[in-house]
């Protein structure tokens, strides 16, 4: 019989088949933990308004959170920004006192600056009284033409007002039961008065108070002029539950603050003082 044929199978080589994806979403997944382990390490030497912004965010990504909208009745109040532009309503007020003539004398008077509480507004006295007459607490011409001027312009804005009154260090002459106490109240009120009647909001105004001499600008020299001054904060909305926090003339006093003094809300006006204040 013949020798059947000899068959050789020869296989040829070759790469393995498809192992499928499963490794790219492995390899997806320790990125992701790489990177989310990074932030946190970030974060946490941070300093802390940062930690605080970013938990707000994702709190609140819209930053709309504490706003109030409108229910499903169709009722709802009024929604407010969560802070005003400070730096704004200063520019406004100092360019309206620029375009009157008149005050243009007391640029070196009126002091506007951007404080942590609010916009703090310094209408500080010379040696002869530029807004009061010497120990009075009526307003003279100049001081109605700014308490004019700045009722008129921040009636415009939402923020409430607190006003302050300062004296120097020289004690008041005249009945012992007037002081500098009563004299700095009387000012203020004075001020707040006006300025009710020529523009402001009938509750625009939260606080009247009266500092005497306990919170001095210039501290070096208590008896300079420049201590006696009738200040007015624009508080921050959000800021204005009455409880205001005043250091007095926050940033530009020097050393440590002394605690809040009790002011009055004295109405009536005393006439016939004298003291050079």
């Amino acid at each position: 019989m013949p020798t059947p044929p000899i068959i050789v199978i020869r296989k040829k080589g070759g790469h393995g088949g498809h192992h499928g994806g499963a490794w790219k979403v492995a390899y997806a997944d320790f990125v992701t933990a790489m990177m989310a382990l990074f932030i946190v390490l970030w974060l946490m030497n941070s300093s802390k308004p940062i930690q605080v912004a970013i938990s707000g965010y994702f709190k609140d990504p819209s930053g709309t959170g504490k706003q109030t909208g409108t229910t499903i009745d169709g009722t709802g109040e009024k929604v407010q920004p969560a802070k005003q532009d400070m730096a704004k309503i200063k520019e406004d007020l100092q360019k309206s006192i620029q375009d009157i003539n008149d005050l243009a004398k007391l640029k070196n008077n009126i002091e506007i600056t951007v404080t942590s509480e609010g916009l703090r507004i310094e209408l500080m006295e010379s040696e002869n009284g530029t807004f009061f007459d010497s120990g009075s607490a009526t307003l003279n011409k100049s001081g109605q033409q700014v308490a004019t001027l700045l009722a008129a312009e921040l009636g415009k804005a939402p923020n409430r007002l607190s006003i302050e009154g300062h004296t120097d260090a020289k004690p008041f002459g005249g009945k012992s039961s007037y002081s500098n106490w009563e004299l700095s109240a009387d000012r203020a009120n004075a001020a707040r008065r006006l300025m009710q009647q020529s523009g402001l909001r009938p509750d625009q105004v939260s606080q009247v108070r009266g500092f005497a001499d306990q919170r001095l600008r210039n501290k070096k020299d208590p008896l300079d002029p420049s201590n006696r001054r009738i200040s007015i904060i624009v508080q921050t909305l959000g800021n204005d539950t009455g409880e205001g926090k005043s250091s007095g003339a926050d940033a530009q006093e020097s050393g440590v603050a002394k605690p809040p003094a009790t002011g009055a809300k004295a109405e009536s006006e005393p006439t016939g003082k004298k003291d050079g204040k």
